[in-house]
């Protein structure tokens, strides 16, 4: 039993790690599948198996490498000199990916709640600001409850969806532009579990360093993969039931309103919550990387890290996960193939 409990905690970390600004609102499921139709739907079936399979390894790894850190995992694969360049190139990415998140809290606050988008955006930071202070405890707790919610509300959505009259129709379609882009709908599974396996080593592998029990690990990343999948199957079923879902920045949220409008505002707050989790996540990552090189005290390391965020948040949110999640995907391609063939010795 507690072999159980122990897994299904680390799943409910691990997709709650993964289920972040773009995943939640559905605008990075569109980035890497819906946008490709039929082909998309057999792409997530490809990151699924990726995410099940590479998940478990990843965390298995970290326990024979005694790697205590993302940092000691990312030695282990490409090597102590090659290292030094993946970890700056990991740390842009969970600044990037932050402040994609930040301005996703903004596009939230703005479309859906009809608050200033500066105004979500510096409570967010605010909030962030306060718990990083504070400790984050209390993130294996929030995504408890959260993720089942989010698994039972996609799979609510996506019922939905199928029992549509031209749900078909819409699900087969396969865009003139998937045919002349072939390749990026074949590229697009693997630099979507590669992204998400580089950013999610940042949680997962010090966690399984605490946990140091590879039966549970294994379990835990297999549930985790398993929970990704039918998130993805779910949400994308939902999303190409919906005309023009490329016009939204956060998809998932027009869906529920069209088709469950007396859960909306529930469902808004799961996201955001989502959202700040992994926001909590990625800061987190940061303060203790930046830590080792920097004597700065937590609170000024903190401020100037939310800073910063909060500058590249103000960007447009759409334009800028379009292209930064899909660029970043591509780099963490060459940490999926490593962790893919090589073992421990």
């Amino acid at each position: 039993m507690q072999k159980w409990h122990g897994a299904f905690q680390i799943a409910f970390v691990y997709t709650g790690t993964v289920v972040g600004a773009g995943f939640a609102t559905g605008k990075e499921i569109v980035a890497f599948f819906s946008r490709y139709g039929l082909f998309g739907f057999f792409g997530i079936l490809l990151a699924g198996y990726a995410l099940i399979v590479l998940g478990a390894k990843m965390m298995e790894t970290a326990i024979e490498v005694k790697a205590a850190s993302y940092e000691d995992l990312t030695v282990f694969l490409f090597g102590k000199k090659a290292a030094i360049l993946m970890n700056v190139i990991i740390l842009i990415m969970l600044i990037g990916v932050s402040g994609v998140m930040i301005s996703g809290t903004g596009a939230l606050f703005e479309e859906h709640l009809n608050i200033n988008r500066e105004a979500g955006m510096i409570l967010t930071l605010f909030l962030t600001f306060l718990v990083m202070l504070i400790g984050t405890r209390g993130i294996v707790a929030v995504n408890v409850i959260v993720v089942p919610m989010m698994i039972c509300f996609n799979l609510l959505l996506a019922v939905k969806a199928i029992s549509k009259p031209d749900f078909l129709s819409f699900f087969i379609a396969i865009p003139d532009n998937s045919f002349t882009h072939w390749w990026k709908s074949f590229l697009s599974p693997f630099s979507y579990a590669a992204f998400n396996l580089t950013l999610a080593q940042a949680v997962l592998v010090p966690l399984a360093a605490e946990v140091n029990d590879k039966k549970i690990v294994r379990l835990g990343g297999i549930i985790g993969g398993f929970f990704l999948t039918v998130i993805l199957l779910a949400s994308h079923v939902a999303i190409v039931s919906l005309p023009d879902f490329s016009l939204y920045d956060i998809p998932m949220a027009v869906v529920v309103k069209s088709g469950m409008a007396g859960l909306y505002f529930i469902y808004l707050f799961m996201i955001y919550g989502e959202i700040f989790t992994s926001i909590i996540g990625n800061i987190y990552g940061l303060e203790k990387q930046i830590s080792h090189y920097l004597s700065l005290r937590k609170i000024w390391l903190v401020s100037v890290i939310l800073i910063v965020i909060y500058m590249i948040g103000n960007v447009e949110y759409g334009p800028l996960l379009s292209w930064l999640y899909p660029f970043f995907g591509y780099i963490s391609m060459f940490f999926l193939m490593l962790l893919w063939w090589k073992k421990p010795t």
